[in-house]
């Protein structure tokens, strides 16, 4: 009996508030005429995809991404002998609206796009990449600013929103979310929390963040766990101690960040440390 080529991932992004993904690889289906009530973002990985969408017939081959609006009819099916793979987002209107109010650029409501199928290589890696940082381990505080970053840069360059203003300087409430950080080593605030306690928007706390450190705020909070590690090694911690008292998600998490940092793995440092 031969297998099912066919295969399907649903599942939603508990740290964006429930954004529905789905990782798909298609044959047989054909999906009818039908309409979401939210945007459909999808990343065409492998193969083909061919589908109608405000009365045309469209060709989406790998590499390139779909943008269907709220409530616009579409059907999808191949195009492909062996079908395709796509990574979709489905993010309710809130889940964007809100992102773009942060930075103030929803003043005319919702922004819609103009092309049905977008031939961005930058876009194209952007959220392919984003799609599986929601599948993994990632940390709240990460999935969000990738997030944020993600919709900003797509809606500015294909929606027509207006170009978001220069992130000022906040120095204080820096100052605060790196300490909030930096106490908050193994268990990180999410971004909606962390600018809750500094009373900033998400977003702009980002901005301000990465204008002030160089780095967005997990990005840095990653570099101190890294600085903590190499102290706990030297201090004769055994790295699998390490990483469970840092918060990496195992042994192997550790050693891959330590190595990308230092250039040898936590268990090297650590003995060299120790003669």
């Amino acid at each position: 009996m031969a297998l099912n080529p066919e295969q399907t991932r649903f599942w939603q992004a508990d740290g964006l508030a429930g954004v529905e993904l789905l990782h798909a690889r298609y044959v047989q289906q054909r999906f009818a005429p039908h309409v979401h009530e939210g945007f459909v973002f999808t990343v065409i990985e492998a193969g083909a995809q061919r589908f109608r969408h405000r009365g045309s017939d469209h060709l989406a081959p790998v590499g390139s991404m779909v943008l269907i609006n709220p409530d616009e009819l579409h059907t999808g099916s191949k195009a492909h002998d062996e079908g395709w793979l796509y990574r979709a987002f489905y993010p309710d209107n809130a889940q964007v609206s809100g992102v773009l109010d942060e930075l103030g650029l929803a003043t005319g409501g919702m922004p819609s796009f103009a092309a049905s199928v977008l031939q961005d290589p930058e876009l194209h890696r952007c959220f392919g990449a984003l799609h599986r940082l929601l599948d993994g381990p990632a940390s709240a505080l990460q999935q969000q600013t990738a997030w944020r970053e993600a919709i900003l840069l797509l809606f500015q360059r294909h929606a027509r929103i207006p170009v978001a203003p220069p992130a000022g300087r906040e120095p204080q409430a820096v100052a605060q979310a790196k300490e909030l950080l930096a106490a908050s080593l193994a268990e990180p605030p999410s971004l909606e929390e962390l600018a809750a306690r500094v009373n900033l928007s998400p977003f702009y706390l980002s901005r301000v963040f990465r204008r002030a450190t160089g780095l967005p705020p997990h990005a840095w909070l990653k570099q101190r766990r890294l600085e903590q590690a190499r102290a706990l090694l030297k201090s004769g911690c055994m790295p699998l101690s390490v990483a469970m008292q840092l918060g990496f998600a195992d042994q192997s998490h550790l050693t891959r960040q330590f190595k990308q940092a230092y250039g040898v793995g936590p268990g090297e440092y650590r003995s060299a440390c120790a003669s």
